[in-house]
């Protein structure tokens, strides 16, 4: 047994003084105070003194302490470094997160700042369709660009729009993870100057598919087509196309939201893609769709749904437009398309300001100089833009002729 001081008793432990204290092969005792005593284990590791604690010595004993001290001191004489093999000890110990669990701890972080459920779905289906399979079972430290490429190689010529948007959250995942201290190191799935030297650029990959749209000249037929079909899903289509709104701002509207009197919608910042608050100024047409709805109306509360659901309380589905068109046998068009028919019209056959016709859309603007001037939301020349549409909605020109509306100034 390595050599023991013969200064330290149990009765001493209890009632020595503010100090510090020897009790042989390394092991000290440090008085701060009556209730502050601890164990502290001393050594030397490349010429330089260490200080090692082994806990509180109201708790620990002495002759417990002393077993420990002397197995301490007996590593150090084999060249061990009793703290570095604590710490590895301890890193190892460390929880082991895979990518699914670093994924699914990343959703509950990040979805009270997301519109709504449905973008939080996005990112769920989209990472456990592609990534999972590869990734999911995988400790999060250990997935490297291999791994990466497994996942990205087989979807980006076929669905680049689709391997693109998974790289990013990909990225978004393992960054959350090294900000956890999950991971170190670069971030595999980043872009900028790593996987851009390994696929190509997705705009050279494949063109963005847009929504198929219909042709503008052909929307007063079409609309006098939906005016004989039945359903709420044939109103609200209507009100959508009216409005140029997206479909799950149009079938999500509340009556809270309207403005009968003012002819004004006004959609909330959270159901806007832009997270902003946003005005529609309603035609006469689309009043006449509002007052439609209104007669069938059998919630009396404010935030019922405008255009509701088969459940009490809830909207219609975005399947209930889709399952119209298919009845219209127009499986080829989609109600998002819509906005392009409208904004095809705005800029071929009006000559409404390009910058009228984005707000009409709710487009943000992207150059920054534009937008620092962009302070109104233009709400009275976008009022005479959307009645002109309303209008031209409701014409069928014979024999095809093209009528034009030209804006007032």
């Amino acid at each position: 047994m390595p050599r023991r001081a013969a200064g330290l008793t149990a009765a001493k432990v209890r009632t020595a003084k503010p100090g510090r204290y020897g009790d042989g092969s390394g092991l000290y005792l440090l008085v701060r105070s009556a209730e502050a005593r601890f164990w502290v284990f001393r050594y030397t590791q490349d010429g330089r003194m260490r200080e090692m604690g082994l806990g509180s010595a109201l708790t620990f004993s002495l002759a417990e302490t002393r077993v420990k001290a002397a197995e301490l001191h007996r590593k150090v004489k084999l060249g061990i470094d009793p703290l570095a093999e604590r710490d590895a000890a301890a890193a190892s110990a460390r929880t082991v997160m895979t990518f699914d669990e670093v994924a699914q701890a990343y959703l509950a972080a990040h979805e009270a700042g997301w519109r709504n459920a449905k973008h939080r779905q996005q990112w769920a289906n989209t990472l456990s369709t592609y990534a999972t399979p590869v990734l999911g079972a995988l400790p999060v430290d250990s997935i490297d660009t291999g791994a990466i490429m497994r996942v990205l190689e087989p979807v980006w010529r076929q669905k680049t729009e689709t391997a693109s948007r998974l790289r990013g959250r990909i990225e978004s995942v393992l960054d959350f993870a090294t900000a956890r201290e999950w991971r170190t190191g670069d971030n595999p799935a980043r872009w900028r100057g790593h996987l851009d030297s390994l696929l190509p650029a997705p705009g050279k990959v494949a063109r963005v598919e847009h929504h198929p749209a219909l042709p503008w000249r052909e929307i007063g037929a079409f609309m006098a087509l939906l005016r004989d079909q039945d359903g709420v899903a044939a109103i609200a289509m209507r009100f959508l196309i009216l409005t140029a709104a997206r479909t799950g701002e149009a079938i999500g509207a509340s009556w809270a939201e309207i403005d009968l009197s003012g002819a004004v919608w006004t959609i909330p910042g959270r159901r806007m893609k832009a997270g902003r608050e946003h005005r529609v100024p309603l035609s006469d047409a689309a009043l006449d769709v509002l007052r439609l709805t209104a007669r069938l109306r059998s919630d009396p509360s404010p935030d019922a749904p405008v255009f509701p659901g088969g459940k009490p309380g809830k909207p219609l589905s975005t399947m209930a437009l889709l399952m119209l068109l298919r009845r219209m046998e127009r499986g080829d068009l989609t109600a998002h398309g819509f906005r392009s028919t409208f904004r095809d019209w705005c800029g071929e056959s009006t000559n409404h300001p390009r910058e009228v016709a984005e707000g009409a859309l709710a487009h943000s603007i992207k150059d920054k100089a534009e937008a620092a001037y962009a302070r109104s939301d233009l709400l009275d020349k976008r009022r005479r833009l959307m009645s002109d549409w309303g209008t031209f909605c409701g014409r069928t020109a014979p024999g095809g002729e093209v009528i034009a509306l030209r804006a007032t100034t």
